[in-house]
């Protein structure tokens, strides 16, 4: 339940915060721009092609125009503070969008009234309802040429539900929007907004009997005195609102801040954020208030690599009050950290300021313990608190790095950690064997965006190599293993022998270790070693190289001396027992398959469908998109859609584009095992 009025500081009632996301090329970096002029923060909108917008502040995003990470900006209007969160759109930089919806109230779905309605705007509005964020769609762009804004209109309520309602409607040949909330009538370029009124005040006041039957005996309510039920309509996503602007023309600018203002909740009329409480499987909610009395939990979501103010940490305020020159403690962390400085950020300037209440966005700085997802408090107490983690996408596609000269590994290690950090959607690793540094990100555009940051701050050339799929190992029977570690050499010796037995698991489900032994002849303190030695085997593979998961291991038996038994021999026999075991298992190795959406247009759809399938694909089905275009969804392997889009632009004379999502992972065809498992013996044998 939302904070009432009367226990909510005066001040926290004047704050909004607003994520602003949406598929690439939906003008959310205008549309933001266009809100701080009009608000009177900036003199001007920017422009995408001079690289003056506020959030593309990077100077590979101005190059490329287009937005790589997400960017804040604030502004007061009416008496009312606005912060807002600007997220890039494409698939790739997801990364970069979803945290935002950790730290607003309101989500804003930005949907570019040319394309009508794209998948990342589905994933990202999905996304915003299981996290309880009140929700707004924004139909921008309505200026442009040959747009059915009423289909369109239409299209978005089939989608995403009879919930979505106008809360304006396009005017006067799309040059200004006519009001649908407050106004009981008015000219609109189509539909009706008197019927668009009676349809919100209607959704509105279903949540409140009382109300309810105001409306059946008077026939109308004042939308004035509607506020509570709105915001708990809002709450519950019974409600959302759809308005139409144009960044460009400014048409709608004005009644899109305004209904920012008047109708999107603050931080006390939101769902509670999920944050949860205690160790182990098991945690607690924790209803964290949004009291600036109360301790301070704030929450890290987004991390920078200032060149020059070191690791920045962005934070939302939950609850609680954070000053300047307070201290405060990073997660489990038994040392607290003062805050030197506190700032807002309004794209690449730092605003200073003296505190952040809940609901505030700002950053810190110059702090190496700040990690992404951290909650910061200011009482040991409660040091178990965290925010419900967010379900990011698998990233799949991998490079292997490596620096041309050698005795820079750790230089350029250390380099792509930093970035990694910044990216929660990018995952850095050291190949064992081979010393090669391997990252992982969510595409090829991910990886080549990447590397154009990597070789600005390394300062060095760069060698890489083929993207190499994340294909896994598995077993498909149950199978026993056994190992005797015995080693002596003059002195004190090892010894250690372990008995296991390992069983499949369904596909998706990870690792068990069981711990079965009986009469200790394994005894307590060495299991952990036998863990050990498992877990570095599940690490490195065993018939390709590829980690082994969806395996359940059971330690049932052993041995193990008196004076030689030592945790480096159990070790040893965990790892090579485990070995023996997966080798008479039937092994398999799997290969992710994802969820492929292409969008082309519709005199390819043959073409596409029948390369699909070339490339062990399945169509599972198409939808309209615009006007002359089709959507094509299905399934296909990850390795077969390297450099897709280049046979895609082949096919479709360049019109056509494409997104990826995880979906699962499958066996891979029985050749294509036998390769696999080939040249990784052969490697083995290289060496």
């Amino acid at each position: 339940m939302p904070m009432s009025e009367t226990s909510l500081d005066s001040r926290v009632s004047t704050i909004r915060t607003v994520a602003l996301v949406g598929p690439a090329a939906a003008g959310k970096t205008l549309l933001l721009d266009a809100l701080l002029a009009h608000a009177g923060a900036i003199p001007q909108a920017g422009s995408i092609e001079r690289g003056s917008t506020v959030s593309d502040h990077d100077p590979l995003e101005r190059r490329l125009g287009h937005s790589l990470q997400s960017s804040l900006a604030h502004f007061t209007h009416g008496g009312i503070r606005v912060h807002a969160i600007d997220t890039p759109g494409a698939p790739d930089f997801v990364g970069q969008a979803l945290p935002a919806l950790e730290a607003a109230d309101t989500a804003i779905v930005v949907i570019n009234a040319q394309n009508g309605i794209e998948l990342m705007a589905q994933r990202l509005l999905a996304a915003a309802a299981e996290r309880g964020l009140a929700r707004l769609i924004v139909v921008n762009k309505i200026d442009c040429p040959d747009t059915d804004l009423a289909g369109l209109l239409a299209q978005i309520r089939e989608v995403f539900g009879k919930e979505c309602l106008p809360l304006n409607l396009p005017a006067s040949g799309a040059k200004r929007v006519a009001d649908c909330f407050f106004a009981a009538s008015g000219d609109a370029d189509f539909s009706s907004v008197a019927e668009a009124h009676r349809a919100l005040v209607e959704q509105v006041v279903e949540v409140d009997a009382a109300f309810v039957d105001r409306y059946l005996t008077d026939g109308d309510v004042d939308p004035r005195e509607l506020h509570a039920p709105l915001e708990q309509a809002l709450r519950e996503g019974h409600l959302i609102p759809v308005c139409f602007c144009s960044a460009k023309t400014g048409a709608g600018i004005g009644e899109l801040l305004s209904a920012i203002e008047a109708l999107m909740p603050n931080p006390a009329e939101g769902n509670p954020p999920p944050f949860l409480e205690g160790k182990g499987t098991e945690p607690t909610p924790y209803p964290a208030k949004p009291d600036p009395a109360g301790h301070v939990l704030a929450h890290i979501f987004k991390i920078v690599a200032d060149p020059y103010l070191g690791k920045m940490g962005v934070m939302r305020v939950h609850q609680g009050r954070v000053a300047k020159g307070g201290l405060l403690f990073v997660g489990h962390a038994r040392k607290p950290i003062r805050i030197g400085h506190l700032f807002m950020l309004q794209g690449a300037k730092h605003v200073d300021i003296d505190e952040a209440l809940p609901g505030d966005l700002c950053a810190i700085a110059k702090v190496d313990d700040l990690t992404f997802d951290a909650v910061l408090h200011d009482a040991q107490e409660d040091e178990h608190i965290y925010l419900k983690p967010l379900d990011f996408p698998t990233p799949v596609h991998g490079l292997a790095i490596s620096p041309a000269r050698r005795g820079d590994e750790q230089k350029l290690w250390e380099v792509l950690a930093r970035l990694v950090d910044e990216d929660p959607c990018l995952r850095i690793e050291q190949a064992g064997e081979t010393h090669q540094t391997l990252v992982y990100g969510l595409g090829e555009l991910h990886l080549r965006l990447l590397l154009e940051r990597l070789r600005e701050l390394y300062k060095g050339e760069v060698l890489t190599e083929p993207p190499r799929i994340a294909y896994r190992e598995t077993i498909s029977a149950p199978a026993e293993g056994h190992y005797r570690h015995k080693k002596q050499s003059g002195g004190a010796g090892q010894f250690g022998e372990v008995y296991l037995r390992i069983e499949p698991l369904e596909r998706g489900a990870g690792f068990e270790f069981v711990d079965a032994v009986k009469g200790g002849t394994i005894p307590g303190q060495f299991m952990p070693a036998v863990e050990k030695g498992v877990r570095s085997a599940l690490a490195s593979g065993v018939i390709a190289g590829y980690p082994l998961a969806d395996l359940r291991v059971v330690v049932y038996d052993g041995k193990h001396h008196s004076v030689d038994s030592k945790e480096i021999a159990f070790v040893t026999a965990g790892r090579r027992a485990l070995i023996e075991a997966v080798r008479e298992a039937r092994p398999l190795i799997l290969e992710p398959i994802v969820q492929v959406e292409i969008t082309a247009p519709e005199h390819s759809i043959g073409d596409i469908t029948g390369d699909l399938a070339s490339r062990r694909g399945q169509v599972n089905g198409t939808r309209s998109a615009v006007p002359g275009s089709l959507i094509v969804q299905g399934l296909a392997p990850l390795a077969e859609l390297a450099s897709y889009q280049t046979r895609l632009n082949a096919m479709t004379a360049g019109e056509g584009r494409y997104t990826l999502l995880l979906s699962h992972y499958e066996p891979v065809p029985p050749n294509t095992q036998a390769a696999l498992v080939g040249a990784y013996k052969a490697h083995d044998e290289g060496d």
